[in-house]
């Protein structure tokens, strides 16, 4: 089911003289509950650009983005954070907080002004953390955990919100390569399990390509949208990847590097 639909949209900021510097416009595209979209394209492209867009972070230049057939613009802040959960590249700083308790935190839009967890919140935490595989970390201190095992934290924050739509910036960044394989993968798994629109920015083109259901390329002042295969059938993927001797094959979805 569309859980988000991106009418004629135009992304970019205003200049230092207030002058808007768009960056891509007439963006028309939608997300689904139960699919893993990811987006790619090169550095400097506008990728973060258009995840802070859509996440509300940063103002629209045009158009219109639509959460559940309302404007995304006519949401208050209380009920996005019931709508959208985010996970970002950053690493927190946290200390002297266990994994149960930052994970706790994804229940703060419905706990109230003092944070209370009741009997139900710590029930939707406890399921949080199974479904990501953390249980066994819960009263491990964060600051003691690896990468992968941050961002797995954080993923379950995320899960706790009981948002319908996740976004998340990079979240393979910093993880060797088993452990990007495994956050793919369990981001795909969440993504049928649960029925969410999960949607991630990433430069993990090969291990995309054999996992996401729907790709997001950005190019110079267009998107091109489709799954792996159809990009590839398209020739876009050989735009976005061909240079120096690099081929793209796009019958196997891979990067040939010559020898």
């Amino acid at each position: 089911m569309e859980t988000i639909r991106l009418e004629d949209l135009t992304i970019g900021y205003i200049g230092k003289k207030g002058q808007p510097k768009i960056i891509s416009s007439g963006i028309n595209a939608s997300l689904s509950g139960g699919e893993l979209t990811c987006l790619i394209g090169p550095n400097g492209i506008g990728k973060s650009t258009l995840l802070r867009t859509l996440c509300g972070f940063q103002p629209k230049l045009g158009g219109k983005i639509w959460l559940h057939d309302k404007d995304l613009d006519d949401y208050t802040e209380k009920q996005l954070s019931r709508l959208i959960g985010i996970v970002l590249t950053y690493k927190p700083d946290i200390q002297n907080m266990t994994v149960e308790e930052l994970v706790g935190l994804g229940r703060s839009p419905y706990t109230g002004f003092w944070g209370t967890l009741s009997p139900q919140d710590r029930e939707i935490v406890k399921e949080a953390m199974e479904m990501v595989g953390i249980s066994v970390l819960s009263q491990r201190m964060i600051q003691t955990l690896s990468d992968g095992e941050r961002q797995k934290v954080m993923i379950a924050k995320a899960l706790a919100q009981q948002t319908p739509v996740v976004f998340l910036d990079e979240p393979t960044a910093f993880l060797d390569f088993p452990s990007k394989v495994e956050m793919m993968q369990l981001l795909h798994r969440l993504s049928r399990t649960t029925q969410k629109t999960i949607f991630l920015s990433t430069h993990d083109l090969e291990l995309t390509l054999q996992i996401a259901d729907k790709l997001w390329l950005m190019e110079k002042e267009r998107i091109n949208i489709g799954t792996p295969q159809t990009l590839a059938a398209e020739g876009a993927l050989n735009r976005f990847v061909e240079r120096d001797g690099i081929v793209f094959d796009r019958d196997q979805l891979r990067v040939i590097i010559p020898s």
